[in-house]
């Protein structure tokens, strides 16, 4: 049956709070004709009440969409951006309930920002952060893989349970030859640390992460720093962990020590190493999957908390990779399937 031929239904959601109305439906009703978009039912005002009409299970779905988004807009405020993503969430896990994402606090930042999950994949992976000493985030940019496990590292560093926090990445060139770096070893790996510099000051004033860094509290070092030492009470962060190689993954690993976890962080659909080396994280992926302690989590595009295009260039791409894998497959069979012709062709007949 086709959309248009699909019964529909009218539904009234009424809000007597009128701040309430206005914060939920936008300067102009901005708010509505996202949600309209986003989910596929026209939404229109009259007085204190949301008309909602479309296909029955649509407005349905739409009614608690809106029950949970008051609920929680009833005690914050939240974005256009929030509101649409909290929407397309509960559209996928309809049996969520949203303030159980938005009480799940992991960091109040410094400029009173609150830090919490943004979907059922970050929550899953803040959960599993608590839980487990070794934790592997993978997916594409943008999904907040490496931010939240700054956030649950900054929180965790606030609240004393570890005494310092160690930020490393690989010092490997995105698909670029930059040449000679000039300055001191520090002024030559600081740009590949950029990226970790950056969400740290999110989070906290400037003057207290500057204070922290020359404590050494703080540490932002390339991997190869990590060699021979052992880090104990401390909060380990790795981050764009595609790029390391096997034999550094394993290194990175075994520096843990006591009292302290570790969170890796990495996107297999770019690595950047040279020479079509292999990639650390796909071989920890194969080797510690069934280890008990190891946590993997695991985003897709429908995870990106970036700009929405973000969202539609990750499909992209993913969707071209995967018919190149497809062909090359195809191509193998093709090939095995002639040599196997051949060889048949070449084996006497029996008289």
């Amino acid at each position: 049956m086709t959309r248009e031929a699909q019964a529909t239904t009218t539904a009234d959601v009424e809000v007597t709070d009128r701040e309430l109305l206005l914060r939920l439906t936008g300067p102009s009703g901005a708010h509505l004709k996202a949600l309209e978009k986003e989910l596929g039912v026209v939404l229109g005002m009259r007085g204190e009440t949301i008309r909602l009409q479309g296909g029955v299970e649509e407005v349905a779905l739409v009614e608690r969409i809106l029950a949970e988004l008051l609920d929680v807009m009833a005690r914050r405020d939240m974005t256009l951006e929030e509101i649409t993503r909290a929407a397309r969430t509960l559209g996928a896990h309809p049996d969520l309930h949203l303030r159980e994402l938005f009480d799940d606090v992991v960091l109040r930042t410094a400029t009173k920002r609150v830090v919490a999950p943004k979907g059922v994949a970050q929550q899953r992976y803040v959960r599993a952060i608590r839980t487990h000493d070794v934790v592997f985030g993978v997916g594409p940019a943008g999904t907040g893989k490496t931010y939240l496990a700054m956030a649950m590292a900054v929180s965790a560093l606030l609240e004393k349970r570890v005494k310092r926090i160690i930020l490393t990445r690989p010092a490997v060139e995105a698909g670029e030859k930059l040449g000679f770096l000039p300055g001191d070893l520090a002024e030559k790996v600081n740009p590949y640390l950029r990226p970790l510099y950056d969400a740290l000051h999110d989070m906290m004033d400037d003057g207290r992460v500057q204070m922290l860094l020359e404590r050494e509290t703080i540490e932002v070092a390339p991997l190869a720093f990590m060699r021979g030492r052992t880090l104990n009470d401390a909060f380990v962060i790795l981050d764009e962990a595609q790029n390391t190689t096997p034999e550094q993954m394993k290194m990175f690993l075994t520096r843990l020590g006591f009292r302290s976890r570790a969170v890796i962080t990495g996107d297999i659909t770019q690595i950047d190493l040279p020479g079509g080396h292999p990639s650390g994280l796909r071989d920890a992926e194969r080797l510690l999957r069934d280890i008990e302690g190891i946590s993997f989590n695991y985003f897709s595009d429908v995870d990106v908390v970036r700009h929405p295009l973000v969202q539609r260039i990750v499909r992209a791409y993913d969707e071209r990779d995967a018919l190149r894998v497809a062909e090359k497959l195809q191509r193998e069979e093709a090939r095995a399937a002639e040599a196997g012709a051949r060889r048949t062709s070449r084996e006497p007949s029996e008289e």
